[in-house]
């Protein structure tokens, strides 16, 4: 992997230059994980050490969030697909491969990446409203959250995946 981060690299290409630290946020989280899972065991991928949230719920998490949160973005609600995918982020289910997971993260990953080339300067402080209660944000929260986002769930997977790596007592 390279060593510099990406909010070192440079702008992503396209990308407005208010969202830039989006775009960084949310490239750096999928780097520093598929690092993280290159030799990372199979069989650990449901594991909750300690009783924390598995590896594979955070790979579930971090897309299903920047699909929601862009979603709103947009001025969208969830539509059943995103509201089936929420309630079983998390729930064991050995059928569902680390590779399966990786590239679900890739492809959100891109695809937000590919909406933040579409937003105008002007749209980013329009009203949105987020879940059923329409609680108030706007574009640019919605953004920033899911970049910030991606980046917690980011840091605790890969402190999860070290432990069960590495074993834990």
């Amino acid at each position: 992997m390279n060593k510099t981060e990406y909010w070192l690299s440079g702008p992503v290409e396209a990308v407005p230059a208010l969202l830039q630290p989006v775009a960084h946020a949310l490239l750096q989280a999928k780097a520093e994980i598929e690092e993280a899972m290159n030799d990372f065991p199979e069989n650990l991928l449901w594991t909750k050490p300690a009783g924390v949230a598995s590896v594979a719920f955070h790979l579930q998490h971090i897309p299903g969030v920047l699909d929601r949160l862009f979603t709103y973005a947009k001025g969208e609600q969830l539509s059943q697909a995103q509201l089936d995918y929420l309630s079983k982020e998390g729930k064991d289910n050995p059928a569902i491969k680390l590779q399966e997971l990786l590239d679900h993260l890739s492809k959100e990953t891109d695809r937000a990446i590919e909406y933040l080339k579409q937003i105008k300067d002007d749209s980013l402080l329009q009203p949105r409203g987020v879940g059923r209660k329409q609680l108030p944000s706007n574009v640019l929260g919605l953004l920033f959250h899911s970049a910030e986002h991606a980046q917690r769930h980011t840091g605790q997977l890969l402190v999860t995946a070290k432990v069960l790596k590495e074993g834990y007592r």
